[in-house]
């Protein structure tokens, strides 16, 4: 069974075909970026075709038809009738969607209301879908929704304390987000534990958005995004949390609407605030090296934050069997691997340095009470799994 992935970003494409049996094979992955701009980057890859170059793309539909044009012409498919499902990953499925669904009018319709929790995410995700729809009108459309995984949040993990009419009226609770790769990685951290005892599994997503999830044999019990992606962690250039008190002294200062409020904390905080310049992990390393103190004390600060999680989470849990990091930072920055665990010593958390440092798959030492993973994040291969178990 074949099934192509469509994961619409903001101004980009992620795209892959899956061959799925008892397992899923990826045959080809592509990626189209800065859609919208002059200069769109496309590379693509399969066994026998690769490329990378420069192209013109002016929207999400354009892309994915760019996108099965290239799947026939480097022979990876004869034509798109093989393709059995195309399967969308949604960022918002609200409090309705547990699993993967097959889309429908009423589907297309819920996802339209809840763009509304996401509007930067979930209208992307249904130009992705209606072009889809287009494309393969015989072939059947599967949404993967972000939030499914973290559905099964305790009321005490995703309430917050506010009147209940607030939830049951507007919907204002935690829902959490990255649900997709966290069920992956947990579920990979799960194979390599290899006993049968309970697991108890913290996974931490960091990226320019990051977001840390805690886990009890496969199922979620505490996440740290919230009712949107702002909550938890300071990240790229959002904010994380915040004393509410604080956001209304910004609007006074600052002289900010709700909107323009929303957008300040949205994309002028986080590391970008920290290290007073750049959101980017790797600029912001490269002046730790020559012992910038500011860069010094934006990784710590970061570090701390992480720990801090790792430490409620295990409290919650009474318990801990292992961290698996992930995403572009939490698999490739060392630093902040080694200085988060630093916190975790009284946990019995110990890493191996020289395993760390190349990023190995296990880099906790042998004496560590607690093992330290890195996995490499793959939200378009639990998107085919979850597709694969409708069949």
């Amino acid at each position: 069974m074949k099934i192509l992935v469509i994961n619409c970003g903001s101004s980009s494409l992620k795209f892959s075909l899956f061959n799925c049996g008892k397992e899923c094979k990826e045959t080809a992955v592509g990626h189209i970026d800065g859609i919208g701009l002059k200069n769109t980057k496309f590379t693509f890859k399969s066994e026998q075709y690769n490329l990378g170059l420069t192209i013109k793309c002016k929207s999400h539909s354009e892309a994915i038809n760019i996108a099965t044009k290239t799947l026939i012409k480097s022979n990876v498919i004869k034509n798109l009738s093989e393709i059995n499902y195309v399967s969308h990953r949604v960022v918002h499925g609200g409090e309705k969607y547990k699993k993967a669904t097959l889309i429908d009018k009423t589907t297309i319709k819920d996802i339209e209301k809840l763009s509304r929790l996401a509007p930067l995410h979930n209208p992307i995700n249904l130009e992705g879908i209606k072009a889809c729809k287009k494309l393969f009108p015989k072939t059947k459309q599967v949404a993967v929704f972000d939030t499914s995984f973290l559905q099964t949040l305790p009321e005490k993990a995703y309430l917050y304390a506010i009147p209940k009419y607030l939830h049951s009226k507007f919907n204002i609770r935690k829902y959490g987000f990255h649900g997709t790769n966290h069920k992956y990685i947990t579920s990979e951290t799960i194979k390599l534990l290899k006993d049968n005892k309970t697991k108890k599994i913290i996974s931490c997503h960091l990226g320019n958005g990051s977001s840390i999830t805690a886990s009890i044999d496969g199922k979620a019990v505490e996440t740290s995004m919230g009712f949107t992606p702002l909550e938890g962690l300071p990240m790229g250039t959002r904010s994380g949390n915040l004393d509410p008190s604080v956001i209304l002294e910004i609007q006074k200062i600052k002289k900010l609407n709700t909107q323009k409020t929303d957008e300040f904390l949205n994309t002028e905080c986080g590391l970008k605030a920290l290290s007073e310049g750049s959101s980017d992990m790797r600029d912001i390393y490269a002046k730790y090296l020559k012992k910038d103190k500011i860069a010094t004390f934006t990784i710590e600060y970061l570090s701390y934050s992480i720990a801090k999680y790792i430490g409620a989470y295990t409290a919650a849990m009474n318990g801990l069997d292992a961290i698996a990091f992930t995403g572009g930072m939490g698999e490739k920055a060392f630093y902040v691997r080694e200085k988060t665990c630093n916190y975790l010593k009284h946990l019995g958390v110990e890493l191996d340095k020289k395993k760390n440092e190349k990023s190995a798959q296990l880099i906790s030492s042998k004496k560590s009470k607690i093992k330290v993973f890195v996995i490499t994040a793959d939200e378009n291969k639990e998107i085919a799994l979850e597709t694969n178990k409708i069949n």
